[in-house]
């Protein structure tokens, strides 16, 4: 019988699972549900919800696919690992019931309770302590909760992330992690503890935090319950879980200060491991706890969130490519234009508030269309140039803070599957693109595998990690830099 581990990635869009041979690292059986994007319920300009129960219910589906790909009777799990969308809001009562859809990461709604905490708490206090302004994250939206629906918020017992509540509803366990408290204004960096500062403001109980677990240990066990519905068998340890992009990270190997990795997604990251203390003053990117952060030793990621990237791409296929046409041949289409697209840009925003534009909901812009030059190959290969753009905008703030970027890592999924997307980050960062063959649910194995002990660390658990292809700056690299030049002056003139 083989011994795997079992990774699930919860994201915004689908639910994916891989089951990874511990003996061997590699990837057995994968699989994601739903087919097509998760609802996100808008119920008004700028709100972002999901319902939990349809986390769960894509799971189910996803762990049966990766079950069946391998043969009965030949599985053992020896342990789960979570990987999860960041910044989302989980409530449930002393029962264990959820009270409302999650309002999720995208969701705008708690930025004026951010900033007016940020305000009156005072920067210093904030960054100093917070690392980051309270913004638009979890605490924020908490207390959107509390002042909008005061019903809902006096029968909350516990508060999780996404990822507390899929290993919830796995062993019946509130549990979460200083990773986890961070990435959503709950943890003092400072004290070493909850940010009860920030939450007496609110007018937060401390209790509705749950307990406090290692990014990598043995946080609880399947339930009888769990396992029937999982078609697993009972008491497998869920021992890691992490939040997507600390996650991503983890999946590159991505541990040390200097280290740098990118995903494409929904959204688009870019993630730096620092070992020192450093935040944006304007909090335009965030600081996190990163998966091997302690207070000792010091591992903090560095993150920077373009919320309309992938999304922003699928919306032009859906609109403006000729109907039927997959990702391949579109990206292919994008490729017979030349760099800067003889004038045509666009500013991918459009969803929801943008971190590192001040919190502010800029929606998408096109500038320099002429209807006797260009067509909707110009304007494909416009939006990804404008994804990369919004990057190298990030970028330039985070080398503000003392990062250098030199070497990005990257899975090859999502926007990297396009040669005009990732030769384009390439020119105008001037940085190497490194993509790796894995992906979140991969990762979140081999983290497991970690916090199991079956890994004896990172090492041991990426050894097997493989790279897929090397991309270089090249001669495009000037009039790739003029473009975005060009872009960045819109962008002022429209901020």
């Amino acid at each position: 019988m083989s011994m795997y581990l079992l990774g699930y990635d919860v994201g915004s869009s689908s639910v994916k699972a891989s089951l990874v041979d511990a003996e061997s690292g590699r990837v057995a059986a994968s699989a994601f549900y739903p087919k097509h994007e998760n609802a996100i319920i808008s119920i008004k300009a700028g709100w972002a919800e999901q319902d939990p129960e349809s986390w769960w219910e894509n799971l189910q589906l996803a762990t049966a696919d990766v079950l069946s790909q391998v043969k009965p009777g030949e599985v053992e799990v020896a342990a789960i690992g979570i990987s999860y969308q960041m910044h989302g809001l989980v409530c449930v009562d002393k029962d264990g019931k959820v009270l409302r859809h999650s309002i999720i990461w995208c969701d705008s709604r708690a930025v004026p309770y951010g900033d007016a905490a940020f305000k009156a708490l005072g920067p210093g206090k904030c960054l100093g302590h917070l690392l980051n302004s309270p913004g638009n994250f979890t605490a924020s939206k908490l207390a959107w909760v509390k002042e909008n629906e005061p019903d809902i918020f006096d029968r909350i017992f516990k508060i999780m992330l996404p990822g507390d509540y899929i290993a919830f509803r796995m062993t019946g366990e509130a549990r979460t992690t200083v990773s986890g408290l961070s990435e959503g204004m709950f943890w003092d960096f400072k004290e070493n503890r909850p940010a009860s500062f920030l939450m007496d403001w609110f007018g937060f109980d401390g209790d509705i935090l749950p307990r406090i677990v290692p990014t990598f240990s043995e946080q609880g066990r399947l339930s009888a319950s769990a396992a029937s519905e999982l078609g697993l068998k009972p008491g497998i340890p869920i021992s890691y879980r992490a939040g997507d992009q600390p996650n991503n990270a983890l999946s590159l190997n991505v541990f040390q200060p200097g280290d740098i990795a990118a995903t494409a997604g929904t959204s688009g990251v870019v993630y730096g491991v620092s070992g020192k203390v450093a935040y944006d003053p304007q909090s335009r990117v965030n600081t996190f706890a990163h998966v091997n952060h302690t207070s000792a030793d010091p591992r903090l990621g560095i993150l920077l969130c373009v919320n309309g990237a992938g999304i922003a791409n699928a919306w032009i296929r859906r609109n403006v490519v000729p109907r039927g046409m997959m990702y391949d041949e579109m990206n292919a289409a994008a490729a017979e234009v030349p760099v800067g697209c003889e004038g045509l840009g666009v500013l991918p925003f459009g969803n929801g508030a943008e971190r590192m534009l001040g919190n502010k909901e800029t929606c998408c812009g096109i500038y320099g269309l002429n209807f006797n030059t260009h067509d909707w190959r110009h304007l494909v290969r416009a939006a990804q140039e404008g994804i990369v753009f919004s990057f190298k905008y990030g970028i330039d703030i985070m080398e503000e803070m003392g990062m250098r970027i030199r070497v990005i890592h990257a899975g090859l999924a999502n926007m990297f599957l396009s040669p005009v997307f990732r030769k384009t980050l390439a020119d105008v960062t001037g940085a190497v693109i490194e993509l790796m063959n894995t992906d979140g649910a991969a990762g979140a194995a081999r983290g497991a595998g970690i916090g199991s002990g079956i890994y004896k660390d990172n090492d041991e658990a990426f050894a097997c990690l493989e790279r897929l292809a090397v991309i270089e700056p090249g001669a495009d690299r000037v009039p790739c830099l003029e473009a975005y030049e060009n872009w960045r002056n819109h962008l002022n003139m429209n901020k």
